[in-house]
């Protein structure tokens, strides 16, 4: 599908620039002046625009709901943190023990 008639972009060139974009980097935010800078275009009338945010929001929520991973391997931000803290406080009592050995 024609998505912008001043440079005749397909919707399908679009798609690719986002899929290129996100697998360099996941969690960059992509907007319509990236794509068109990947394409050498710029946007002329600006008609084109809204579209291409669509097609953008779509094809990162497929890009993201195809990366996800199960529910079951998912940590949670909170249990994820007290692992950091335990294994955190476990070498500062290490460094604590060795060094009063020492003395």
């Amino acid at each position: 599908m024609l998505v912008c008639q001043c440079n005749m972009i397909t919707s399908k060139e679009i798609e690719d620039i986002v899929l290129d974009l996100l697998c360099a980097d996941p969690w960059q935010l992509v907007v319509p002046a990236m794509v068109y800078s990947e394409l050498n275009r710029r946007a002329k009338c600006g008609g084109c625009v809204p579209n291409v945010v669509d097609i953008i929001v779509r094809v990162t929520e497929n890009y993201h709901a195809q990366q996800a991973l199960p529910a079951g391997e998912l940590v949670s931000l909170q249990s994820g943190l007290e692992k950091l803290k335990q294994q955190r406080s476990g070498v500062r009592r290490e460094r604590r023990s060795k060094s009063h050995r020492a003395a």
